[in-house]
């Protein structure tokens, strides 16, 4: 039985975020998620932030705070993407990129280590993906946003270890939402030919990953990369 824990999600109101919220629901926990829109499954508190804007993020923390409890669980979803070309990718495309996934989990994680080194407890889960580790051509912004939160789980694993706090990282594959069902039916089919286990992941597979690294039993593991995709990346 995994001790009942206070946790927010970012970008808990659609996709890979709105799943994990709905596990971390039906486990027992007290659960809040961040939306710029929208909300969270039933069962959830939604609260308003914009990841690029620290201020928003900390009025969020404290509203989550109030009604449920300092945050014991931390999961880094939230995260956008605008791919194209390198040659054809404007500054403005690779940092707003970054200022979402990259800066956006620091501002985060930032605001969530107070109560996790007074409480001398914590999960940290940054939400990479495996073009992160292989990259990706059309995604030089967002493989380098994603790689990124490697190096910054790690870091904070060094960091906070000492204080029962773990800092990990899930590298999701491909994933059935609703932004692969508008791919062109010969677009999947060469992706599934990629992937060893011949489907993508549900949403719920790798919503069930992140609860448990977050759990009572995932305690002794910090600093690793948790890759959710059927084989797709093996060795990296």
């Amino acid at each position: 039985m995994t001790t009942p824990r206070t946790v927010l999600i970012t970008g808990g109101n659609r996709g890979i975020g709105f799943a994990i919220a709905q596990e971390f629901v039906a486990r027992g926990h007290r659960v809040a998620v961040t939306a710029r829109s929208g909300e969270g499954p039933a069962g959830t508190l939604t609260v308003r932030a914009d990841v690029t804007d620290a201020a928003s993020i900390d009025t969020a923390f404290t509203e989550v705070e109030a009604a449920l409890g300092p945050v014991e669980v931390v999961v880094a979803n939230a995260g956008v993407t605008r791919d194209m070309l390198l040659m054809r990718m404007t500054e403005d495309d690779f940092t707003s990129v970054i200022d979402t996934n990259l800066n956006g989990s620091f501002r985060v994680v930032k605001r969530a280590s107070k109560g996790m080194i007074k409480a001398r407890f914590g999960r940290i889960i940054l939400i990479s993906s495996v073009s992160g580790m292989l990259g990706a051509a059309g995604q030089v912004n967002y493989s380098a946003s994603k790689s990124a939160l490697i190096g910054m789980a790690r870091s904070l694993t060094r960091e906070l270890g000492s204080r029962g706090i773990t800092a990990n990282v899930v590298a999701p594959g491909l994933i059935d939402t609703d932004m692969t069902a508008e791919l062109p039916e010969a677009t999947l089919a060469d992706y599934k030919k990629s992937i060893p286990a011949g489907r993508f992941a549900t949403p719920e597979e790798v919503a069930k990953v992140i609860a448990w690294v977050a759990g009572d039993d995932a305690g002794y593991i910090s600093g690793a990369v948790i890759p959710v995709d059927g084989g797709l990346g093996m060795g990296h």
